[in-house]
């Protein structure tokens, strides 16, 4: 059976994306599907590639009992517009990169992360990298509420 495969993107790959990441992880996990759903996150940049994810972003998931010190950052490439099935932009800079670099065949698969939320709700993952703690903890919450909205998705087409 294949893989259904999702990658969460930000900037550097080393906060908002890794938490997004963290966090479908962990609700995949306790729904018993993470046999069928391949979960990663990257970059549009190429800043931190190789680096954990910010110690604040750890320490806040860890908190919520997410895991992230293992991942590790890394930069879109082309390929992953083939690979997986959804290919979600934290924000709408994130998507306007993601849709310049996307062949035309896999544009369907680019969209806004927070896209899955009901309407007239954010749509976009605050950027926490220069604020202080409510940032990454703003940054969980929305990533927990798109990623229970996406996991019911993923419910359905699995």
């Amino acid at each position: 059976m294949k893989k259904f495969k999702v990658v969460f993107v930000c900037t550097g790959n080393i906060c908002r994306s890794p938490s997004a990441d963290g966090v479908m992880r962990q609700m995949l996990a306790d729904a018993g599907l993470e046999h069928a759903v391949e979960v990663d996150s990257a970059g549009t940049q190429s800043y931190h590639i190789g680096e954990a994810p910010d110690k604040r972003s750890q320490s806040h998931a860890k908190k919520r009992g997410y895991d992230l010190s293992f991942l590790r950052a890394r930069v879109v490439k082309q390929s992953d517009f083939s690979e997986f099935d959804l290919i979600l932009a934290m924000d709408n800079g994130h998507l306007k990169a993601l849709q310049s670099l996307c062949p035309p065949e896999y544009m369907p698969r680019v969209k806004l992360f927070l896209s899955v939320l009901p309407e007239g709700a954010e749509t976009e993952v605050s950027d926490p990298y220069y604020g202080g703690a409510a940032g990454f903890e703003r940054v969980l919450d929305q990533c927990e509420a798109g990623c229970t909205a996406l996991l019911n998705h993923i419910k359905t087409v699995i």
